[in-house]
């Protein structure tokens, strides 16, 4: 019958009444055992009515309603009571406020963090701080205040043995009060005021209650403007040309009207009004987003049909448009990043859950003076992942919603121009070297026939991983090594990389972590999925002839031990370092390399007149081609040269050490640094996937660097016929 009620019947103003409840009594008619799997039962039933499964910002509505009844039942109560003081407990900025605070952050974040369900308001208000929902510092000054708060209380109830919070301006009771609590009343005043003044602030910056609110799209708008009827169509238009909108609107204002309806997605009354609310917020302020992007443009048009196609996408999960509605800042917010970057816009779309992160102070801190350092992230991870132990679908989402998260603060930071492109690719390497590293974790613990308590495996990374230079969306190249004797380990390994990649890999409801590409491993498609570290040394070194070829090894010039066993990591990095340190005859190399570029360049071609800036002559690959030759070629008198430090670095190294012209190493690093910039932008404009090509002459210094550079390796022109 309880469950019924709540799920039938339960109304939101309950939830929180749930949360503070708990089971007071013993077992009396049944043996303890039985009474606590009876306890387990209710608290699993009650649970997911009072914590939803996702992020539920409709909880601040649901609580500001309810905090107006109260007040307002206060006030009258006041009122006939004709008496000049306050209510320290249920007025303005009173303990109830500090409640109301904790327990919305509470309901709104529980459903995903198990450590903001407890029922203790002053240890909650420590777990939010903890959980990142609130800053520190705000949540001990409300600490205090609680404190002080009940104190004041208390003291009023033991004045004349009554169950009142009312604080008087003057008399006996006031003053009786003040001397329980060792103050004058002048002081107690002055102390309950200022108290009264920053919980209410606190408050209204959960609930908003002044100034975002007035923020909000103005009354000035058409009558019956979301109808959809053909007067109030026409309406519309005018209103959106004097907006600054164009003439062809037909498409917008569809949209526009199918949401504002109810005819995307299944919305109840209340999430309707509240999307009638924010349309026109989105509709006034779109046509200001529309320079949000690096040095483009777009037309207002384009903005808000960014945005629609979003709120289209969140339109039947009521939590999203309610926190669009209730944070008008976080929802002009999201305009500046969906406008910036058509990429942006498809990842908030896939992946709404993230718009919390826009409510949460945290992230601002990122730019390029962040340490390149996951550790604590990793930490808050394996938190929550131990919330969810034994529920693996469960553990793949947090550990989805975790990376998304930390991949979206990336983004904002990006495109408001606080990292550089280097210093964004170093974030997101590491970004990835942690999820690997936890996922690694996860599939050994998960692996039902083990033979060791900890594998000897080790997870390499190629290519743009292994040289940190990692995009957004940028596949991983991995090889699997493990240096196990045990006769069972190479069946073990090769169920663990399995699992790695069903992790990695699976399209679950919170999406999936990356594209794994294996094809570098030892014989390629052909090879073993993981190699016997013995094996991985005697394919690299190729002593019989049988091995590894040259283009293999000018991949591993960009490759890193990434996750896994120190030890093993640590035999790997010297099996590089020896590999290619090995001295090899200059022209093979030379010739190697040029005939890998031109398969290259024959597998991309470019019929366009725009200019590639990735696979063209002149383009970012004849620079890395370079690097790598200039490795394969001196590494073996220059040790220095083996080290994992980037194209950019290993050319200025390449400069220093006489292996080419300094004036040439530093225009070609000054034109990969400047080409990957562009790169940076076209994806984020046109997509991952998509080539980016731009005007030659906009990049003719660039290009004439890169051959220049390409002469003085090769000592021949790099042409395209």
């Amino acid at each position: 019958m309880l469950e019924e009620y709540l799920y039938a019947q339960g109304r939101d103003w309950e939830r929180f009444a749930w949360l503070k409840g708990r089971i007071c009594n013993r077992a009396v008619y049944e043996t303890p055992a039985a009474f606590e799997q009876h306890a387990l039962g209710v608290r699993a039933l009650v649970r997911p009515f009072v914590f939803r499964k996702y992020l539920d910002f409709g909880a601040i509505s649901s609580l500001t309603k309810l905090h107006e009844l109260v007040r307002a039942e206060t006030d009258r109560r006041e009122l006939a009571r004709g008496a000049e003081g306050v209510n320290v407990k249920l007025g303005r900025g009173g303990i109830r406020e500090i409640e109301f605070i904790a327990q919305t952050l509470q309901v709104i974040r529980g459903g995903r963090d198990a450590t903001l369900r407890g029922r203790e308001t002053l240890l909650m208000l420590d777990a939010l701080a903890r959980a990142g929902a609130m800053p520190e510092e705000r949540a001990a000054k409300l600490k205090e205040a609680y404190v002080f708060l009940r104190n004041v209380e208390h003291a009023l109830q033991y004045v004349d043995d009554q169950q009142t919070q009312f604080l008087p301006r003057t008399g006996e009771t006031a003053e009786r009060a003040a001397r329980l609590l060792g103050v004058t009343l002048e002081d107690l005043w002055t102390q309950v005021e200022a108290v009264r003044g920053f919980v209410a602030q606190a408050f209204e910056g959960v609930f908003l209650l002044k100034d975002e609110k007035a923020e909000s799209a103005g009354d000035d708008w058409p009558v019956g403007w979301q109808t959809g009827t053909r007067t109030a169509r026409e309406a519309l238009a005018a209103k959106l040309r004097s907006l600054g909108y164009g003439e062809d609107l037909d498409e917008v204002i569809e949209r526009v009207t199918a949401l504002a309806t109810g005819r995307r997605g299944a919305m109840g009354e209340e999430a309707r009004s509240r999307m009638t609310k924010l349309l026109p917020f989105v509709m006034e302020k779109a046509p200001g987003w529309c320079g949000a992007g690096a040095g483009r443009v777009i037309a207002p048009e384009e903005a808000l049909g960014r945005y629609l196609k979003l709120l289209e996408a969140v339109s039947g999960r009521s939590t999203y448009v309610a926190m669009l509605h209730q944070y008008p800042r976080a929802a002009e917010r999201v305009g500046r990043i969906l406008a910036a970057s058509r990429w942006s816009t498809d990842f908030v779309v896939r992946h709404p859950i993230i718009l919390d992160e826009l409510v949460d102070g945290r992230i601002r801190e990122m730019s390029d003076d962040s340490p390149v350092d996951r550790s604590a992230w990793r930490a808050e991870l394996r938190a929550a992942l131990a919330q969810a132990e034994g529920d693996v679908e469960r553990q793949m989402n947090v550990l989805r919603d975790a990376h998304h998260a930390a991949l979206f603060r990336l983004l904002v930071a990006d495109l408001d121009g606080r990292f550089t492109v280097m210093r964004l690719a170093d974030q997101l390497s590491a970004l990835a070297d942690a999820v690997i590293a936890e996922v690694l974790e996860l599939a050994w613990a998960n692996l039902t026939k083990r033979h060791a308590e900890r594998p000897t495996f080790a997870v390499i990374g190629y290519g743009k991983l292994g040289g940190k230079e990692l995009g957004y969306e940028s596949d991983l190249d991995l090889v699997f090594i493990h240096d196990d004797p045990a006769q069972e380990a190479d069946a073990v390994y090769a169920r663990l990389v399995r699992k790695m990649l069903s992790w990695l890999t699976l399209q679950t409801s919170s999406g999936k972590l990356f594209e794994v590409d294996m094809r570098l491993r030892p014989n390629g498609e052909n090879g073993l999925i993981t190699t016997n570290f013995a094996q991985f040394s005697r394919y690299e070194r190729n002593e019989d002839g049988h091995g590894a070829w040259l283009w293999e090894h000018q991949a591993l010039t960009r490759a890193r031990f990434v996750a896994g066993d120190d030890a093993l990591g640590a035999k790997f990095e010297a099996e590089r370092e020896f590999v290619l340190r090995t001295p090899r005859d200059r022209e093979m190399v030379l010739s190697g390399v040029a005939e890998m570029r031109r398969k290259m360049r024959d597998g991309h071609p470019n019929r366009t007149a725009r200019f590639d800036i990735k696979h063209d002559a002149g383009g970012m690959v004849d620079v890395e081609f370079a690097v790598q030759a200039l490795v394969l070629m001196h590494a073996h008198e220059h040790p220095s040269m083996v080290l994992n430090l980037g194209n950019i670095q290993l050319l200025e190294l390449s400069g220093a050490l006489g292996l080419i012209p300094e004036a040439t190493a530093e225009a070609a690093a000054d034109a990969y640094r400047k080409l990957r910039v562009i790169q940076h932008e076209v994806r984020l404009n046109a997509g991952e996937g998509v080539p980016a090509r731009v005007e030659p002459e906009r990049v003719e210094t660039e290009r004439r660097a890169v051959e220049a550079l390409w002469r003085a390796v090769f000592g021949e022109p790099w042409r395209k016929d």
